[in-house]
C-alpha cells in the first residue's frame, strides 16, 4: 500500500512585509481534494505538521469569492474536512518524520507554508532524503515554498535547474497580496535557479513534473496533481 506523508503547515498566519500577521493556514481545497483522491486510490495517509500542532484552514478558501462565485465548493470542502477532523486534529510531528516510512510527500498550499515550512531546515532535510531515495515530492500552489530549504551536500538548492510551478505573481496580485508580501513565490523559485512555468490562463490548472519533483500552480491544480501521483504509483506497482 502506498503511504503518503501529508505535510501541512502548522502556521495560522502569514507575516506580511509591514509586520502585520495575516490570518491564514492551509488552503482547504488543496488538502481536501488530494486527500479524497488519495484515499479513493487506497493510499494510507499520515497528516503531519511541525511540532504536531493541529493545522488551521484558511477561512477565505471556503468563500464563494474564491470558488467561482458559488457557495457549493466551500461547503463541500468543509464537509470533507469535517469528516477527517479526527485525523487532522491529531497530526504526527513532521519534525520527526522519516522518509524511509513513506512512498511520497505531498504539501498543500495556502499562505501558511510561506511562514513555517519555507524556513524549516528540518523539512528541507526531509525533502532531501525523499529525493535521495528517488521518491516523489509534490506540492501545490504556495506549497512549493516548502521545498526552498532543501539543499544538497554542497549547500546548493536541490531543485536548481528543475522545471517547477507554483502560485504566480499575477495570481498573487489578483488576490491582493503581491504588494503586501515579504516575497513572492514565483520570484523565489526563479531566483533559486528553477525553471518556473505557469498556465496561460490565470488560475487555470497547471501541473509540472521533473524527475521526482511534482508541482501544481494553484487550487485548480490540486486534483490533476493528485491524479498524476496516483497514476505514477500505479505505474510503479506495475513496473
Amino acid at each position: 500500500m502506498t503511504r503518503v506523508l501529508l505535510a501541512v503547515s502548522g502556521s495560522d498566519h502569514w507575516t506580511l512585509a509591514d509586520g502585520t500577521k495575516h490570518p491564514c493556514g492551509y488552503w482547504p481545497e488543496e488538502l481536501a481534494v488530494p486527500h479524497e483522491i488519495f484515499r479513493a486510490a487506497g493510499f494510507e495517509i499520515v497528516a503531519a505538521t511541525p511540532g504536531g500542532v493541529p493545522p488551521t484552514a484558511d477561512e477565505a478558501g471556503f468563500s464563494a469569492a474564491v470558488n467561482g462565485g458559488s457557495e457549493e465548493p466551500g461547503r463541500r470542502f468543509r464537509a470533507y474536512l469535517d469528516r477527517i477532523a479526527a485525523e487532522l486534529n491529531t497530526p504526527a510531528d513532521l519534525d520527526t518524520a522519516d522518509a524511509a516510512d513513506y512512498d511520497l510527500v505531498f504539501v498543500p498550499g495556502g499562505h501558511g507554508p510561506m511562514e513555517d515550512l519555507a524556513r524549516s531546515e528540518k523539512f528541507g532535510a526531509l525533502v532531501a532524503a525523499f529525493t535521495a531515495a528517488d521518491k516523489p515530492v509534490a506540492a501545490v500552489c504556495h506549497g512549493p515554498a516548502a521545498f526552498l530549504p532543501a539543499r544538497d551536500r554542497s549547500g546548493a538548492w536541490l531543485f536548481a535547474g528543475r522545471a517547477v510551478t507554483g502560485f504566480s505573481n499575477e495570481e498573487e496580485a489578483a488576490m491582493g497580496f503581491a504588494d503586501k508580501a515579504p516575497w513572492l513565490l514565483e520570484d523565489r523559485l526563479a531566483a533559486g535557479g528553477a525553471r518556473y512555468e505557469q498556465s496561460g490562463t490565470v488560475f487555470g490548472p497547471h501541473v509540472v513534473s521533473d524527475g521526482n519533483l511534482h508541482t501544481g500552480q494553484n487550487p485548480a491544480s490540486s486534483a490533476p496533481l493528485a491524479e498524476r501521483l496516483v497514476e505514477l504509483r500505479a505505474g510503479a506497482r506495475v513496473g
